[in-house]
């Protein structure tokens, strides 16, 4: 289902997280689940990550993860507060030390000239806070929802090594 390559930076990923004894949450909106599916996919993953929330409705991001709806109002849920919210979320719910969250437009529809079809934010939170990045990818829904997962890896993993910067 995963490519190899992808696999192997998830396997690396977990170790160095094990190695850390860090644990890991995920809440994705246009990913529907696909990080969270793609660490699991690991051998050995349940002493890494503790769960995922798909949130893919506004709604189910205010309730699962305590954004407030006055902000996905004010921001749209594809923003960078939202990606925020959603990552502290994710972390507070769960107790973890890591937590990423994705929320995007996938497509082929749904974008708009401020937010085109492809613009995905993340929210990381760590013990030393939150941040949040943003990518545009081209490609199909697919490749975007790839892309998406092949970034927030890597997010989480410059989030163990402390010699990496965030973006």
């Amino acid at each position: 289902m995963f490519p190899h390559d992808l696999l192997a930076e998830a396997e690396t990923l977990l170790a160095e997280a094990r190695a850390r004894g860090w644990h890991i949450a995920t809440a994705e909106s246009c990913t529907g689940g696909l990080i969270a599916g793609l660490l699991t996919a690991i051998v050995g993953s349940s002493d890494v990550v503790d769960g995922g929330a798909v949130t893919y409705s506004n709604a189910a991001k205010t309730r699962m993860l305590g954004v407030p709806a006055e902000m996905i109002a004010a921001h749209g849920a594809v923003s960078e507060p939202v990606a925020r919210a959603m990552a502290e979320g994710a972390q507070k719910t769960a107790g973890t030390e890591l937590a990423i969250a994705v929320t995007g437009v996938a497509g082929p529809g749904g974008g708009t000239p401020e937010k085109p079809v492809g613009l995905v934010w993340f929210g990381l939170a760590s013990p030393v806070g939150v941040v949040a990045d943003h990518r545009i990818f081209p490609g199909d829904r697919t490749a975007v929802r790839m892309a998406t997962v092949r970034h927030a890896i890597s997010l989480l993993r410059a989030a163990l090594d402390t010699g990496r910067r965030f973006a």
